[in-house]
């Protein structure tokens, strides 16, 4: 940002050459290099930058700053002098400089000129410093940011590779793999819009149980505990566990029956530095324990008791089911001092697959999503259903110009490839057609723009989309 100046800054600076307020303003210093005396004039701008003394010193050559420059740097730095000595042009290169005043790292941008006589001999350099080192602190947050993303993408696509086998090899049908697998995917998801919200720093168990229980069994469960704030692994970890305890007492315990309760509560364990969290249920059926061991129990009792440090107790007792999830000191972290204030993240849905799928037929439905993959498997739900889709269109120009065409319903996904996905929504409000968004943004104010549409988290099922569709057919 520039600074104002006033009349009297331009009355004391008049006598100042107008190159001298320029270097001042931009922040940067001068230097001059005298190679008949030998000479390195310092200006009282590049003393501040580097720490070396203002005014004239020995040249020593090409010599004199060698010194204070990274060593890793230096052969470089020969090279382009060298060069810009031979060529007569205009040099410049960064470099880690180490301050002689006090000893600090910084790093510097030189750039400048070579003079030369009348016979091209040369006579000296004169060029400016400039201190880059937030700039060069941004690229090493950046680099080591974009490492991190790789890291955490490879890891969650090895995760759900791994969670697509297991749960197959556990289910005997096609539904009940796809209730199962996208259940346990919603919640995968659930967690890490929390963790994004939280600058993947980890999230707070309190915003876990919140997210999973608050849609699901609103009138039928509470929780409570202390302010506990989880690693990105535990969080990952316990969102699955919710799941998995969830999607049994919707099928077989408290959250099957009107009357039925959940309760959560966790506490600090003082022995270990970690905390015990207590899953109850009541009021449900009369409780049998499994003739076999599915998949979510082995998911609780090794997956997620090892991912949390510490161990899980199943007890299948005649008034209700009783969970004791026990972490260990590893599964905790430091709070940050500023997160997002209560879930963000949508609950982590059970997922029903209904054996009698929406009825779409001879409905024309609009799909507009930039993957090409989620797009085909919309394209084929959607015409499983009934309907007549319209695209896919990947690009906004090419929902645009699909717009012509008579539609019923559209699906849209919020974001097309940097694009906001409003002006089509507009367009068919407008024209007073329904859509509904699927959208991998975890919103918390509701639909994008405003809108007064459902909204579907990816990851999701098809048969959500083709629900949610027929929904707002028989609506309108």
């Amino acid at each position: 940002m520039f600074g104002t100046m006033t009349r009297r800054d331009l009355d004391q600076n008049e006598g100042r050459p107008r190159l001298e307020l320029a270097l001042e303003a931009a922040g940067l210093g001068e230097f001059d290099w005298d190679m008949h005396r030998g000479l390195l004039t310092v200006s009282e701008r590049m003393a501040a930058i580097t720490g070396l003394p203002a005014g004239k010193m020995p040249a020593q050559g090409a010599a004199a700053l060698e010194p204070y420059i990274e060593p890793t740097n230096l052969a470089a730095i020969r090279a382009d002098f060298q060069r810009s000595r031979e060529t007569g042009g205009v040099f410049g290169f960064e470099f880690q400089h180490t301050r002689p005043d006090n000893g600090q790292q910084v790093w510097v941008r030189v750039a400048g000129v070579m003079v030369r006589a009348e016979d091209g001999q040369p006579l000296g350099l004169s060029g400016i410093v400039e201190d880059i080192s937030p700039r060069k602190l941004e690229e090493e947050q950046r680099q080591i940011l974009m490492t991190d993303i790789d890291h955490r993408v490879k890891n969650v696509l090895a995760a759900v590779h791994a969670l697509a086998i297991q749960t197959a090899r556990r289910t005997t049908s096609l539904d009940g793999f796809l209730q199962s697998f996208g259940g346990r995917l919603k919640a995968i998801g659930s967690a890490n819009e929390l963790l994004t919200a939280a600058r993947w720093r980890g999230a707070a168990i309190e915003h876990l149980v919140g997210a999973a229980l608050g849609a699901l069994a609103p009138g039928q469960a509470s929780w409570e505990g202390p302010d506990i704030f989880l690693t990105p692994r535990a969080a990952n970890a316990l969102a699955m566990g919710l799941y998995e305890l969830l999607s049994n007492a919707a099928k077989f315990g408290a959250l099957s029956v009107e009357n039925g309760r959940i309760t959560v509560r966790w506490q600090w364990r003082a022995d270990s530095g970690g905390f015990d969290m207590i899953w109850t249920e009541s009021g449900g059926p009369a409780v049998v324990g499994p003739s076999r061991r599915g998949f979510g129990s082995t998911l609780l009792e090794q997956v997620t008791s090892r991912e949390l440090n510490g161990d899980t107790l199943i007890e299948y007792r005649a008034s209700g089911v009783r969970v004791l999830l026990r972490a260990g000191e590893g599964a905790v972290a430091e709070r940050p001092e500023t997160l997002p204030e209560g879930p963000t993240a949508r609950p982590p849905e059970v997922l029903t697959t209904s054996s009698a799928p929406a009825d779409l037929k001879g409905a024309r439905v609009l799909i507009v999503e930039d993957a090409v993959l989620l797009a085909l498997e919309l394209e084929t739900g959607l015409q499983e259903a009934g309907a007549r889709v319209i695209g896919p269109a990947y690009e906004l120009q090419e929902a645009m110009a699909l717009l012509d065409h008579q539609i019923d319903a559209a699906v849209l996904d919020a974001n097309l490839n940097g694009r906001s996905v409003i002006p089509v929504a507009e367009a068919l409000a407008a024209r007073g057609v329904p859509f509904v968004f699927a959208t991998g943004y975890g919103e918390s104010a509701g639909a994008p723009g405003g809108f007064d549409a459902p909204v579907i988290r990816k990851p999701y099922d098809v048969t959500q989309v083709a629900a949610a569709v027929a929904e707002l057919l028989r609506a309108k």
